[in-house]
């Protein structure tokens, strides 16, 4: 089964209240006053499948070890080592790595941001171990492109909210919302992304939702859930 995905006007009412709910997010979080665009990159790869608290954890001992640069980490022997808290440190270590390489031999931010969104996402997704969502993870919050992220919790409440249905499909869903949001304005992804992710962890949990204190209940389709407190 396949549903319409948002109109322009119901995706300024989607993000509208869940802003009004809590407020601007202030994404993404950083560490490295020095390096921040860099910082997003690394925790960007660091982040699959861990707890942001261990990849703060991991992010502040890179840092104690050296400059958050990329070819810091690619002097770093012990990488995995020092990424052990971020869960599979090898297999991490490995795609840090690969992205370290691609982005020194590319030139940096510098020579990067020359190029257009669709190469450079293509770039990326050609990497080891970057796919789909952390690509649009890096465009959106290092370099500022207009990129929806269509994770596990956008479907959760996009599927609810009655936006998706079926097989998932990340490409799908991002390009719907990308055709209903503004063309060229990064911050608007920048936030709804953030909102998305606080809505699914303080009303929209996986099971059990919150609905009666939900702030969008008033369209939302529920769709197959199960329990509402």
């Amino acid at each position: 089964m396949d549903v319409a995905g948002p109109s322009a006007a119901g995706l300024r009412r989607f993000y509208d209240g869940l802003f009004q709910a809590y407020g601007p997010q202030r994404w993404w979080p950083t560490q490295d006053v020095d390096n921040p665009r860099f910082e997003i990159l690394i925790g960007a790869v660091l982040t699959q499948h861990t707890a942001w608290t261990n990849v703060e954890i991991a992010i502040a001992q890179l840092r104690d070890a050296g400059p958050l640069t990329a070819e810091s980490l690619l002097a770093h022997a012990d990488l995995p080592a020092l990424i052990r808290r971020a869960g599979p440190h090898n297999v991490k270590a490995k795609r840090l790595r690969a992205l370290c390489e691609w982005f020194v031999a590319r030139g940096g931010f510098e020579a990067l941001a020359r190029m257009d969104t669709p190469a450079l996402r293509g770039e990326l997704l050609a990497l080891h171990g970057i796919g789909h969502e952390t690509a649009d993870v890096i465009l959106l919050y290092a370099f500022g492109r207009p990129s929806f992220v269509a994770d596990a919790y956008a479907f959760r409440i996009m599927e609810r909210y009655g936006w998706s249905a079926g097989a998932r499909n990340y490409e799908r869903l991002r390009k719907r919302v990308e055709a209903a949001g503004p063309v060229d304005d990064a911050p608007f992804y920048d936030e709804l992304h953030a909102l998305i992710v606080t809505h699914a962890k303080q009303r929209c949990h996986k099971s059990r939702p919150d609905c009666r204190a939900c702030a969008l209940q008033a369209r939302c389709a529920q769709r197959g859930v199960n329990a509402v407190r």
